[in-house]
């Protein structure tokens, strides 16, 4: 059609006029605007908008909200992949418990444990997830062997000593890596027959000198927990860690909550493997 009916056409017909732009920017065609009816005021809006700055508000509306969006979605994501890090800001003072919850004293300690101990006495400190063998070196009532007034060794003979339960290797736990008393295993280092070894990759510690290596793959003490006695009353505190990061801890003070004002013993069956490299 040409719009050459005149009259009897059912639709007005006009040639669509198109406002140039820039080049960049949008082209919009006008409609045809039917004449303003007679009597009306005025004449009718011609309809003509902007689009470029239509354009604009859209995209600075559609970029607040995927921003605010992705802001959100950011943080999540953050949250799941770091979560925040709990832990403690110093070393705090902890009393230490026996078994049976009752506290636990040098006296108690030397009657219930000494070098000869098969088992796995641990604690845990300062965080929850950093468990520590006690250890008593002191040679059974009347028995001989052992050791007395060994590094970091407190209580009257000096023989009582705390340990990471956590090999400095791969960081395979207690009771993986275990106390192995006097004869468990033909091994002995000089005069040396008890110590601390891990199952896992065969790593071995000297609980006379502060869990320095003996054998490998680890190269890295044991962090030793520095205990404290108090001969008023015979406790027995954890107030300190020396020695490299607890493993799996970029900082022993840092990876979990802490233990709160105590820390009870807990007992477990050694994990037995004399393979030593």
């Amino acid at each position: 059609m040409n719009g050459a009916c005149g009259g009897s056409c059912p639709f007005p017909f006009a040639p669509a006029t198109v406002e140039r732009f820039p080049v960049g920017q949008t082209y919009r065609v006008v409609p045809f605007q039917r004449p303003a009816p007679v009597g009306s005021a005025g004449n009718p809006p011609t309809g003509e908008v902007d689009e470029t700055k239509r354009n604009v508000l859209k995209l600075a509306v559609v970029a607040g909200v995927i921003g605010a969006g992705g802001g959100l979605v950011g943080a999540s994501l953050q949250y799941v992949g770091q979560p925040p890090l709990v832990g403690l800001g110093g070393y705090p003072k902890v009393q230490l418990l026996d078994l049976d919850g009752s506290a636990l004293t040098a006296t108690k300690v030397a009657s219930e444990y000494n070098v000869t101990t098969p088992d796995v006495i641990t604690f845990n400190y300062p965080l929850r997830n950093e468990p520590n063998f006690l250890l008593n070196l002191a040679p059974p009532a009347g028995g001989s062997g052992g050791a007395t007034q060994v590094k970091g060794g407190v209580g009257p003979n000096g023989s009582i000593v705390a340990f990471s339960a956590i090999c400095q290797h791969l960081g395979c736990p207690a009771p993986n890596i275990s106390y192995y008393p006097p004869g468990t295993c033909p091994k002995t280092f000089g005069s040396l027959a008890f110590y601390i070894h891990c199952s896992c990759h065969g790593s071995t510690y000297d609980v006379t000198n502060g869990a320095a290596n003996l054998t490998g793959p680890a190269v890295l003490p044991l962090p030793q927990v520095t205990l404290q006695w108090d001969p008023s009353d015979d406790s027995l505190w954890a107030i300190g860690e020396t020695g490299p990061p607890v493993n799996g801890h970029l900082d022993t003070l840092q990876g979990d909550y802490g233990v709160g004002s105590t820390a009870q013993l807990q007992k477990q069956s050694p994990i037995i493997l004399c393979s030593f490299p």
